[in-house]
């Protein structure tokens, strides 16, 4: 996609790898709007970049997604890029019973969350032969068993987005999807994981990513874990996750 004279719109942008994504696509020149639940949170981020714009969204709310489209229609008529970013993180168990409200937060959140803000701005991306930006995980690939839950939602969300472009093939509409690895975000408390990836390193190579032809944008220590379903799936997720319970249980006992 093209990384300059866009008028981008982005869930979740108050925090994180959706503040990150803000800030960088903001200095290359383009008009970018965020949005998030934590009023606060967004007047922070546009106090600091002036001339970004933000709107108060409930992603996992029917009301709050059309009422804010409409208007992202109305005030934005150039709006041309939806990056679905909004998304929670919770540890859970995929052993025992699960907890509802976990379960139904996260997969309204993560999953139903970008397919209906979607929905409700795709008939104006097609006009503007736009695009469209999931953000997912590696865990849509390796599942962390942890949290079975929200790396299950990552990897629906990479079923759609495949759906989605084959659908829109004629439209005009890229669908793009990055598939970060572990960054150093607030998400799980991993701004102090060494194993993590910097969040400046992660933007600088997703963002020159993002300004090819590429579909899936990959930083190059995600390839690994993209690469990895197949015959062997099943023995690299066990080593993955053996090597996370090994890693936290070392941290918790710091």
């Amino acid at each position: 996609m093209k990384l300059t004279g866009n008028t981008i719109f982005i869930t979740g942008g108050g925090s994180g790898i959706g503040r990150g994504f803000a800030e960088a696509l903001h200095k290359l020149g383009n008009k970018v709007i965020i949005s998030g639940r934590r009023r606060a949170n967004l007047d922070a981020v546009i106090a600091a970049n002036p001339g970004m714009e933000a709107v108060e969204l409930d992603i996992t709310d029917l009301v709050s997604i059309d009422t804010t489209a409409k208007k992202l229609v109305s005030e934005h008529p150039d709006l041309n890029v939806l990056f679905n970013n909004a998304g929670i993180m919770e540890v859970d168990q995929a052993d025992g019973a699960i907890d509802e409200s976990l379960l139904t937060r996260t997969v309204t959140t993560n999953l139903l969350g970008p397919i209906r803000l979607t929905s409700a701005l795709i008939p104006h991306l097609k006009s503007r032969r736009g695009v469209v930006i999931y953000n997912t995980s590696v865990l849509a690939f390796v599942p962390l068993a942890f949290t079975a839950v929200y790396s299950a939602t990552k990897a629906a969300l990479h079923s759609y987005a495949l759906s989605q472009r084959f659908m829109l093939r004629e439209s005009g509409v890229q669908v793009l999807e990055i598939a970060p690895p572990w960054v150093r975000t607030e998400l799980m408390n991993s701004k102090e994981a060494e194993e993590a990836m910097p969040l400046d390193e992660f933007l600088k190579e997703t963002i020159a990513e993002l300004g090819t032809d590429a579909d899936e944008i990959l930083v190059e220590r995600a390839r690994p874990l993209r690469a990895n379903p197949g015959a062997n799936e099943h023995a690299f997720v066990n080593g993955l996750n053996q090597h996370m319970v090994e890693l936290f249980s070392a941290s918790a006992t710091q």
